[in-house]
């Protein structure tokens, strides 16, 4: 198997170029980059750059090039979990935010009803993050084992394999959620 796949195509607006001419201020800060912004836009996004921009941006393609042979099929739970496991490190260590999690999903102690009350109703509760890192934790583990040379040792051992095919559940429910 060769996976080879490029970045995301960054988008180049009206706003970005805004920001690039008036490098001086700063975009945070100075309301003028932002008006300027809506200037080369136009009302609704109208304007002719806006346009250009548009058209540009359609014409770039996100490099991917995937090679599959018969081999990396045979076996392909276990080919999958070579590159699952890293990309879930990976985002464990880089995230910043977390999907809602389930409370039924995690254990007693790190349920929403397990946390102190939250002080509006929009907010996290302070066991929203603590539940995607246990979540994120049960996935690695369970792919890790299918990793594991002696997987097979543990098959007559019933709450290993509970575990194990929960991280997998965990893995699909959630799937939509693994982004940074």
């Amino acid at each position: 198997m060769k996976v080879k796949i490029g970045p995301y195509n960054d988008w180049i607006g009206p706003y970005q170029i805004a920001e690039k001419l008036m490098f001086w201020a700063d975009k945070y800060e100075d309301e003028r980059v932002f008006k300027f912004g809506q200037f080369l836009a136009g009302k609704n996004n109208d304007s002719w750059l806006h346009k250009i921009c548009e058209w540009i941006h359609s014409k770039q393609e996100r490099t991917v090039k995937i090679k599959i042979d018969k081999y990396d099929t045979w076996a392909m739970d276990n080919t999958l979990a070579y590159i699952i496991v890293p990309m879930l490190k990976q985002l464990k260590a880089t995230t910043h935010g977390a999907p809602l999690v389930d409370d039924e999903d995690v254990p007693e102690e790190l349920r929403s009803t397990s946390a102190p009350a939250k002080q509006h109703e929009w907010d996290t509760d302070d066991n929203h993050f603590k539940r995607w890192d246990w979540v994120l934790d049960e996935m690695i583990w369970a792919f890790e084992q299918k990793l594991d040379d002696d997987e097979y040792k543990h098959l007559s051992d019933l709450e290993w394999q509970k575990r194990k095919s929960n991280g997998f559940r965990l893995f699909g429910k959630y799937y939509e959620g693994l982004w940074d």
